[in-house]
């Protein structure tokens, strides 16, 4: 880093993660350039920041040739489409944005001596048969299933990453980031708790695929951007599990959101999908020894009820628009 403000690039800048992550590179001193397609990031996630004078957005997709002018002092790759919906609907550029994309952005960073920062996923182990999964975890994977397009994304977007740190010498770190919530996410994500909240919030009957008892461990956004910023800024490499290391049933969860939202709404249960991981919680002892003792602060209720009014907020907008 210089003694000039640090300047950074932010792929997938328009997305949930990445504009909380823009927000506070900003209030950190950076000066910001967000890049993003737009197809599933939102340009309303980053309206706040429109107009200010150390942040600039290009609408552009990173599968294609990156150039910028000027001194860059880090990227952040956090472009793709990360819901399980978007695993059916968006196959191919899930694919082309871990493989394409990755390359790109390292080639930049190289040209540039940038230090390069994956948004890599929980998604590398797969449906793991070790639980808690530490990063010593090779995974559970299977590479032709419908989840596969997201999960060997990643795997390949990893092998590129260390490839560019071990033969370019490039300064890399790589985060796998376990379920993560807050405001910014997508009404119709398809990720479980927009479901839950959209549904009942609206009084629909709520959804479980299968009988709701497979686990997951839910870190609010905040907390996830924390140590996303101290790996940018310790001298590990990683990969590093940031997650929540509390494991509750997604059955717990739908009803947590059906009582907080006061909701006449009942469960129902669905066929669960192909490779839907039964269990999913990070072991984050790597994190707390190497991130200055990093851990999740704020509780899940809390990050609960703060989620509730952005998506009461939502759907209230999307109605007024009907």
């Amino acid at each position: 880093m210089t003694e000039e403000a640090p300047r950074a690039l932010v792929t997938g800048g328009a997305g949930f993660i990445g504009s909380h992550l823009c927000r506070r590179l900003i209030d950190e001193g950076y000066d910001v350039i967000a890049f993003d397609n737009l197809l599933t990031g939102r340009v309303e996630n980053i309206r706040p920041l429109l107009g200010h004078e150390r942040f600039e957005f290009q609408h552009y997709d990173v599968t294609n040739y990156l150039h910028i002018d000027g001194r860059l002092d880090a990227i952040l790759h956090f472009a793709s489409p990360a819901s399980p919906a978007d695993f059916e609907r968006l196959p191919i550029q899930i694919l082309k944005v871990g493989s394409l994309g990755t390359h790109k952005a390292l080639g930049l960073a190289k040209a540039k001596g940038a230090r390069f920062l994956l948004a890599s996923t929980s998604e590398c182990y797969g449906d793991p048969e070790v639980n808690p999964q530490p990063e010593t975890y090779w995974g559970n994977v299977n590479p032709i299933g419908i989840r596969g397009v997201y999960d060997e994304a990643k795997r390949f977007s990893e092998a590129m990453t260390m490839a560019y740190h071990r033969h370019h010498d490039v300064d890399v770190r790589i985060v796998r980031i376990f379920n993560t919530f807050g405001p910014r996410m997508q009404v119709d994500d398809g990720r479980a708790i927009p479901n839950f909240f959209r549904q009942a919030l609206r009084g629909e009957d709520v959804t479980l695929f299968g009988d709701g008892s497979q686990t997951r461990s839910f870190c609010y956004v905040d907390d996830l951007v924390e140590g996303i910023f101290r790996l940018l800024h310790s001298d590990h490499v990683g990969p590093v599990n940031i997650g929540n290391p509390n494991e509750m049933s997604l059955r717990d969860m739908a009803e947590a959101i059906i009582a907080l939202c006061e909701s006449p709404s009942q469960l129902v249960t669905r066929p669960l999908p192909p490779d839907d991981p039964k269990v999913r919680r990070p072991d984050i002892t790597l994190a707390r020894r190497v991130l200055n003792d990093w851990g999740p602060q704020v509780p899940v209720r809390e990050g609960l009820v703060r989620t509730r009014e952005y998506f009461r907020n939502e759907l209230a907008r999307g109605k007024e628009g009907e």
